[in-house]
């Protein structure tokens, strides 16, 4: 029986070994994205450097930051695909890797590794909430919340703190500890990670001076994080959308129905390492980035998963809460909000 478009979550065990050969990394693959990814943010860094201690125009400077913000949020995704051990065929490689990735991004591999797999095993299950996801609450929740809680609620899901406060904060404060339920592994991860990272600013600090290495480090840390965050709250907070109590909890819903299928112009697809194709990467994490547009392309029903375009989603913004019962994200006055076309 086909996937209906109304319904793309059902009827997919039967299609699970199609998605069997999009598996398998491909390590040439792997190193060329390394090369054209590092290698460009590198050489953007010594411009950026470069344009500051020759006072360069603001203008060219800031152009060179974007740019670099941009490198940064494709380097996360290859982070992310060797959390998942999926960007290299070797362990080791995908560890060495990751740690490399992880200075560059300012998280740590172990830790993020624990809190990004447990986001997979429970995403969208109302009654395990809390392993990386956007802080949602349900209308019955929110309504009984105190006055307090509902502020703060309001103020989180805010774009302007989400996307301003909420991507320095994450990546510079939140990130030097490790997730409270994590274990003695990832507490040294995340040590060995700002060991590191100290190092770097000392290093930096010495050679180019601490005026130059905060004015390029900071604005693009902030800039890759805001970019990387409006793309994690697109493709789980849109019109629509699923989640479920832990008896009615369902992960093939919550990977086809619960996960967006972001699709970005292509420069920005590109930027961004395919993680747009969201619901396919839910549906299979071992699917590694360079794959994922070939694995749409191939397999007709994923075909039937219609997409969140760029213009809509800045509609995304207006959904706040889930309404249990009627199934569906809404703003809070309980209205799902317009999709702009």
């Amino acid at each position: 029986m086909p996937v209906q478009p109304s319904d793309p979550g059902r009827n997919w065990p039967d299609r699970h070994p199609q998605l069997a050969p999009f598996c398998k990394s491909d390590n040439r693959r792997a190193l060329w994205q390394v090369v054209n990814t590092v290698g460009p943010y590198l050489l953007l860094w010594s411009l950026a450097v470069n344009s500051i201690e020759k006072n360069a125009p603001w203008p060219l400077t800031g152009l060179i930051l974007i740019f670099a913000a941009a490198f940064l949020v494709r380097i996360f995704i290859l982070f992310h695909d060797c959390v998942h051990g999926s960007f290299f065929t070797a362990r080791k490689a995908n560890t060495f890797f990751g740690y490399l990735f992880g200075l560059l991004v300012f998280t740590s591999f172990e830790d993020w590794r624990f809190t990004h797999l447990r986001h997979h095993a429970t995403y969208a299950n109302l009654d395990a909430r809390g392993f990386g996801d956007i802080w949602t609450m349900t209308v019955e929740e929110y309504r009984s919340s105190s006055r307090w809680k509902r502020l703060g609620y309001r103020l989180y899901r805010h774009p302007l703190v989400l996307l301003g406060l909420g991507a320095l904060f994450n990546f510079l404060l939140h990130n030097r500890l490790p997730d409270r339920r994590a274990r003695r592994q990832e507490a040294m991860s995340v040590a060995l990670t700002n060991l590191l990272l100290l190092a770097i600013a000392l290093i930096a600090g010495a050679t180019i001076g601490w005026r130059t290495y905060l004015i390029v480090q900071l604005p693009v840390l902030w800039l890759a994080g805001a970019m990387g965050i409006w793309l994690f709250y697109v493709q789980h907070q849109f019109e629509g959308g699923y989640w479920a109590r832990k008896e009615d909890w369902d992960p093939l819903r919550a990977a086809m129905v619960g996960s967006s299928f972001y699709q970005l112009p292509a420069l920005f697809d590109w930027f961004s390492g395919h993680i747009g194709y969201h619901h396919i990467h839910h549906l299979k994490p071992r699917i590694p980035n360079y794959f994922l547009p070939i694995c749409q392309r191939t397999i007709p029903a994923l075909k039937q998963k219609r997409p969140i375009r760029l213009r809509q989603s800045l509609s995304c913004t207006r959904v706040k809460l889930w309404d249990e019962a009627a199934g569906r994200m809404v703003d809070f006055s309980g209205e799902t909000p317009a999709t702009g076309n």
